[in-house]
């Protein structure tokens, strides 16, 4: 009987994990904003408000990632430091490769959609963004 159920979690388990095309990728562009991090035992970081974002900018599955800081003309302000990338895929599963002058590493693309990106890290931390929506005083 223990198996059975364990058999049917793992199958749904399975069935509802998202699956991730080539198109997706191309979603990537564009500027993120951290939302939440979920560290390896499970609990949980969230970022209200946030000093800097993430821009991705991404062609032919290579780009750069850049931090940005909003300003509330609407314009961004950077160091002018960039990470180049390139997105690769291996057995079905796709990774942000970065690279940079001070490392390299990677981040699987646990889930990606027009207004959420998942990217989880070597050390089990997931990193959970929405895309960036400008400041409006309307």
């Amino acid at each position: 009987m223990k198996k059975t159920i364990f058999f049917f979690m793992y199958l749904f388990f399975i069935a509802c994990q998202q699956s991730i095309n080539k198109e997706d990728i191309q979603k990537l562009n564009g500027y993120w904003e951290i939302k939440q991090v979920t560290l390896a035992d499970g609990t949980t970081k969230d970022y209200k408000i946030n000093e800097t974002i993430d821009y991705f900018e991404l062609k032919s599955n290579k780009g750069f990632r850049q931090k940005v800081m909003p300003q509330f003309d609407g314009k961004f302000k950077t160091n002018g430091f960039k990470e180049l990338i390139k997105v690769i895929e291996n057995d079905n599963t796709f990774f942000i490769e970065y690279n940079t002058k001070y490392g390299k590493w990677k981040e699987e693309i646990i889930s990606i959609e027009d207004s959420t990106l998942v990217l989880k890290n070597k050390d089990n931390l997931e990193y959970t963004y929405k895309k960036f929506k400008p400041f409006s005083f309307k």
